[in-house]
């Protein structure tokens, strides 16, 4: 409110002394040429009678006014095209790529002209932010492209040799299997990510049960976790939810499957369900090596890797939280993650519930057998396996 009232005495004033500037501009001009005509009527000898002389200096007054009006609309004109001249080279400039340009900020005035000056440096400086993220998102796919390739090319170069022997040519041709696997996985996850990011993804949510599904996708990874002797402690409240089957099968696989491959053998996951004030949350804890500090705020980012060796070794791409932090993303949800190295990492999906959840009682399984874990065991049980 008090800011309105200033703008309204500020334009009130601007007003007021442009009229005031006027007159004055006026009076001038006219006493000149009252001045002007009365020296040529005595250098003439004729004076004329009162009115033709008051129309004269009326007319010659404004005659003067226009004049001096002109030149300074000229200077001004001439200001305010350099000025613009400069915004227009800078544009040009722009378009052909070199995204450091900027305009001297000391020329962007309280007025229109300093509003353009302060919105092309943000647009520079944006452009320029998204020309650098471009560059390092080409320079990733590269190196992961080429990491696999060689390693192939590699292997394949030693399989010519016949002095080999069987255990040794299953060996290399293993490790071409798993870079060409590898290689599947980055191509699927790039168009994954690209397809999620435009707006033409397809995105068919329905109605169904949450622990259900996680039921599922943890019994899917049962291979994986049985392989290290891993100890999975699972506790899921029943509750729905309304979202994208397919999308959220691709998040919780991809939690699942990180959790096993960073934790070592004889080491416990937990995962939990429960339902509170309208959001469902699914948490996802390990024993694993953990994330440093400086890493967790970066770990969603494409292509970044918390520890570039391990990942290497392990076949990542830094694909894959990407991928689930958009997928949550666009369900309206949240993804957190708390980690310290050595003793592990916990992430916890925040998605809208469907409806008022119904807590079921708590039962736990220990060395159950297959028909105890299937997908006809009571949906809002606990387990560990």
């Amino acid at each position: 409110m008090r800011n309105g009232w200033m703008r309204k005495g500020r334009r009130l004033f601007q007003g007021l002394s442009m009229a005031i500037l006027v007159l004055l501009s006026l009076g001038v001009c006219w006493t000149a040429a009252y001045f002007i005509t009365s020296g040529i009527y005595s250098r003439i000898g004729v004076q004329p009678n009162g009115l033709i002389a008051q129309l004269v200096n009326s007319v010659l007054g404004l005659c003067i006014l226009g004049v001096i009006l002109a030149v300074i609309s000229r200077l001004s004109f001439s200001g305010h095209q350099a000025k613009f001249q400069t915004v227009i080279d800078a544009m040009r400039k722009l378009s052909r790529g070199d995204f450091n340009v900027s305009l001297d900020i000391r020329q962007a005035v309280d007025n229109q002209f300093g509003q353009l000056i302060r919105s092309f440096n943000d647009m520079a400086a944006r452009l320029g932010d998204m020309e650098k993220m471009r560059q390092e998102f080409i320079s990733n796919v590269s190196h992961e492209i080429q990491s696999p390739l060689t390693s192939i090319r590699g292997f394949a170069r030693a399989l010519r040799n016949p002095r080999l022997s069987d255990e040794e040519r299953n060996h290399y041709l293993d490790i071409i299997e798993t870079e060409s696997m590898r290689l599947s996985r980055l191509s699927d996850n790039l168009l994954k990510l690209t397809s999620l990011e435009s707006e033409h993804h397809p995105f068919e949510p329905v109605r169904y049960r949450l622990d259900k599904q996680l039921r599922e996708v943890i019994l899917a990874f049962e291979p994986q976790w049985t392989d290290k002797s891993i100890d999975v402690d699972v506790n899921l409240e029943e509750g729905e939810i309304v979202a994208d089957r397919d999308l959220m099968n691709q998040v919780w696989g991809n939690l699942i499957h990180n959790s096993i491959k960073f934790t070592p053998s004889r080491g416990t996951i937990g995962i939990r369900l429960k339902f509170a004030e309208g959001d469902a949350e699914a948490l996802f804890s390990d024993t694993g090596i953990g994330i440093g500090e400086e890493d967790l705020p970066r770990i969603f980012e494409r292509f970044y890797k918390a520890d570039k060796s391990r990942n290497r070794s392990a076949g990542g791409s830094g694909l894959g939280l990407a991928v689930v932090k958009k997928i949550v993303d666009l369900h309206r949800g949240s993804i957190d993650v708390r980690s310290e190295p050595g003793k592990g990492t916990a992430f916890t999906v925040r998605l809208p519930a469907a409806g008022p959840a119904a807590p079921s009682a708590a039962r736990h399984i220990s060395g159950g057998g297959a028909a105890e874990r299937g997908a006809d065991a009571p949906a809002g049980g606990s387990g560990r396996r």
